[in-house]
């Protein structure tokens, strides 16, 4: 018997309607499909190359904008 999935725990839809997996469902389901998941927590390790290189170029990208604008603008605290 399938899990019965849990919207805002193991998917949300994104802005276009599509269903997007979490890092949760992910490590829960314990392997990458190969499908280059946003949220997959495995390095898209089975997603064959050269989209697995651009992929994990592009998520490190993403970590070091979010990085640099944290640094730049820190969240007021009360």
């Amino acid at each position: 018997m399938k899990k019965k999935l849990i919207e805002g725990l193991d998917f949300y839809y994104n802005e276009d309607g599509y269903v997007v997996l979490t890092e949760k469902y992910h490590l829960e389901k314990g392997v990458c499909c190969g499908n280059g998941c946003k949220h997959c927590p495995y390095d898209f390790q089975e997603v064959p190359e050269p989209r697995r290189s651009a992929l994990r170029q592009n998520r490190n990208e993403i970590a070091s904008y979010q990085h640099d604008k944290e640094s730049r603008f820190p969240t007021q605290q009360p």
